[in-house]
């Protein structure tokens, strides 16, 4: 970890202003890193909650990455719940009223719980980020959707928690990365049936291949194909030159790389349709998911 501290408690300990200024830099007004340190999301939580004189609890997508979950960039705004406004760049600070059941330590700092954390990612993230957040931590730290509707009755109409609702159903930890939380939501709102994820594909009863999602039934499958499946694939057969082996055995790979979301899914509508699905309502000019 690296060395976060308040400047005026390393004063009063005997560092002297100049070391001070030569050293060290400001990580947040009074909170102080290493001149040329690279600081961690915990490092900026840490900083964020001596900030707040140690009275906030780090909740977010801050306390997601510390409850464990995996896409969460170092520079993410560190979301900081605390009695009083403190405007600072790079803090999103928020006055929400917070119950003691909802608060955890983790690793020396108070955290919001997984539930909280996601009560509030699901209400505060854009909908596509939101949902691949929500995926993310309940891969690593799951709750209970009854906690979050126990959540919802305790605080009621409060800001965002329509989108809350319409996300809880689409939770699903097969995800292994954003994209495919993205693509999966695409789908979804483009009226195809919510997809499996982490489909097994069988040759003479062994597994030879787990695909991102698709239709068993149809045996119609969707890979996405980004620079976190190339460096960082935990299933063993997620290499794409595997693929013409899957489609041997009668499987239609769609794989997604960077293509406009339009065409994404009218190609994927097509080919739900040309593999026998059932028939669907005339495809979007847009959905929630892209634009026009």
């Amino acid at each position: 970890m690296t060395e976060v501290f308040l400047g005026r408690e390393a004063l009063a300990d005997g560092l002297s202003r100049h070391d001070l200024q030569r050293w060290y830099r400001q990580l947040y007004r009074g909170v102080y890193i290493p001149k040329y340190a690279v600081p961690t999301v915990r490092d900026r939580a840490y900083g964020a909650w001596l900030y707040s004189d140690r009275t906030g609890v780090i909740g977010g997508a801050a306390a997601s990455a510390l409850h464990g979950a995996q896409w969460i960039d170092d520079d993410v705004p560190i979301e900081l719940l605390v009695g009083e406004r403190r405007r600072q760049p790079g803090l999103i600070v928020r006055m929400d009223r917070l119950a003691e059941d909802e608060v955890v330590t983790v690793d020396g700092l108070p955290v919001t719980t997984p539930s909280r954390t996601a009560f509030d990612m699901g209400r505060y993230q854009k909908r596509a980020t939101a949902l691949a957040r929500l995926d993310a931590l309940m891969r690593v730290a799951p709750f209970a959707p009854e906690s979050l509707e126990s959540l919802m009755r305790r605080y009621g109409p409060v800001r965002g928690i329509r989108q809350l609702r319409d996300l809880l159903p689409l939770i699903d930890t097969g995800a292994e990365s954003p994209k495919e939380s993205w693509l999966r939501l695409l789908l979804i709102d483009g009226g195809l049936p919510a997809p499996e994820t982490q489909i097994p594909v069988l040759d003479r009863g062994v597994p030879v291949a787990f695909l991102d999602m698709g239709y068993r039934d149809l045996k119609l499958a969707f890979e996405y194909d980004g620079d976190q499946h190339r460096t960082d694939r935990r299933q063993y057969v997620r290499d794409v030159r595997r693929l013409p082996m899957v489609e041997r055995l009668g499987w239609d790979i769609r794989v997604i790389a960077e293509d406009h979301p339009a065409e994404v899914l009218w190609r994927g509508r097509e080919a739900f349709l040309r593999r026998g699905g059932a028939e669907i309502d005339e495809m979007p000019r847009t959905t929630r998911t892209f634009a026009a």
